[in-house]
């Protein structure tokens, strides 16, 4: 049992740090104001958040924020803004190197709001908010009247902006999602994520995955029963659940060990890929990929999604970025396609041709360009309505099936649906000890 040792005791300002336990689990905390009683963040507690973050980093443990914060202290006036920086870059210095996680517990305004934006995971509470310019500030500026919840509220980082990627009734539930969090991550980046004790065996067969699929081929279905068929004893984290629902994202473990868990969801814009997609899915890539958690993806997507806004609005930059996520990533990495995987997005979902460690499909598998309605009105476009129903039903027959990936090497296997569990598992075992040697650069280039 680890005791509260506190760090700049004697120094005065709002921010309380300390090394400490959450739930059994070591870390470094640092609390700017409370819930009911907002601070402003003055230059001498930006100089204790970036000690915090330094010893944090120093001794390979968790940073853990709390925050109720008003912003920068207007009286101190630019010195404050400065401590914000101060703290800001500890920030960036310990990211991919120790978790960085904040609960937001009350209104987190300008410098403190971009905190949550520079942490790995955030989990907001019914009563907080976050923004970096005011209700005051935007009506001046756009003239229109805006109340604080509904500017920077819980629901809206949780569904529009996707700051927040967990959400508690308060701060006590926040605590417990924090240290769920904590159970399941190593705490640097120099160590392996721990082990878990559990009784769900690893061939534990998986039949309900027969009838997941819908009969129809544009039917939807929930990926989610997948997920948590394959995790020990249904136990499933979702991240960022409300925000870009087409992709889920989650924590999971199998046979006891924690990994990253990515999948494209049906029920929400048919799985296909849009900007949000692809952002909630490099980041949680690459936290994964920081802290040695194996990333699991299941596959089934018709493609990007279409539309002359989301081109507009940077589609190629933003679909690039998951892309290069899984392409620069490390760690252990299986894939399974479930049905759907078409075009770019095949590519994008850690295919073998992205670098994937093992690749494998359902029987129910589609690997292809496109499905066979579109490529036979780009081949066929003279046909009549006779002669495409025919040419679909054989171009389906021919080569929408995952026989044909497979001869080509692109999957590794076609297992059956009842033994996904045992197969990804079996995976993880084999890959425990994988390592690649990295290339000496100061740091690669994002497509931000």
């Amino acid at each position: 049992m680890l005791s509260d040792i506190r760090i700049r005791a004697r120094t005065p300002g709002s921010v309380a740090a300390m090394v400490t336990e959450i739930e059994g689990h070591p870390a470094v905390t640092v609390r700017l104001g409370e819930p009911d009683a907002p601070r402003p963040l003055s230059s001498i507690d930006g100089e204790t958040l970036a000690e915090a973050a330094r010893l944090a980093r120093r001794r390979r443990l968790p940073l853990v924020s709390f925050v109720s914060s008003t912003g920068a202290d207007v009286v101190e006036g630019v010195a404050a803004t400065n401590g914000w920086g101060t703290a800001a870059r500890e920030w960036v210095s310990s990211s991919g190197v120790i978790p960085l996680l904040m609960c937001v517990t009350g209104p987190a305004v300008s410098g403190p709001a971009l905190l949550l934006g520079l942490s790995d995971h955030v989990v907001m509470t019914d009563d907080a908010y976050a923004f970096v310019s005011g209700p005051r500030a935007v009506e001046q500026f756009t003239g229109v009247p805006v109340a604080a919840p509904d500017l920077g509220g819980q629901t809206v980082h949780a569904r529009t902006s996707g700051a927040a990627g967990f959400v508690a009734p308060d701060e006590a539930a926040a605590r417990l999602v924090i240290a769920e969090l904590l159970s399941l991550l190593p705490r640097h980046t120099d160590e392996l994520p721990p082990r878990l004790a559990t009784t769900d065996p690893i061939d534990r067969t998986t039949p309900e995955l027969h009838r997941v699929l819908p009969s129809s081929a544009s039917g939807s279905y929930d990926v989610r029963t997948v997920l948590t068929a394959v995790a020990d004893d249904g136990a499933v984290l979702e991240a960022r659940a409300g925000w870009a629902t087409n992709l889920v994202t989650a924590f999971a473990t199998i046979g006891g060990r924690p990994v990253g868990l990515i999948a494209n969801q049906p029920q929400s814009l048919a799985g296909t890929l849009d900007i949000p997609a692809s952002q909630k899915g490099a980041r949680f890539v690459a936290f994964c990929d920081a802290f040695n958690l194996p990333l699991v993806t299941f596959v089934d997507t018709p493609g990007f999604y279409p539309g002359k806004d989301l081109e507009w609005r940077g589609m190629i930059r933003k679909g690039a970025q998951l892309a290069f996520a899984y392409a620069r990533a490390t760690v252990p990495r299986v894939c399974v396609t479930l049905r759907k995987s078409y075009g770019g997005a095949y590519i994008v979902m850690d295919s073998k041709h992205m670098g994937n460690d093992l690749a494998y499909a359902w029987p129910s598998a589609e690997i292809a360009v496109m499905g066979a309605r579109g490529a036979v009105e780009i081949l066929h476009r003279g046909a009549s309505p006779e002669e495409r129903a025919r040419l679909e039903a054989d171009y389906e027959r021919r080569l929408l099936n995952p026989y044909i990936a497979a001869e080509r090497g692109s999957i590794d296997g076609v297992i059956d649906p009842g033994e996904t569990r045992s197969v990804i598992a079996s995976a993880l075992d084999v890959l425990e000890h994988k390592r690649e040697r990295l290339r000496r650069r100061d740091h690669d280039n994002m497509p931000l």
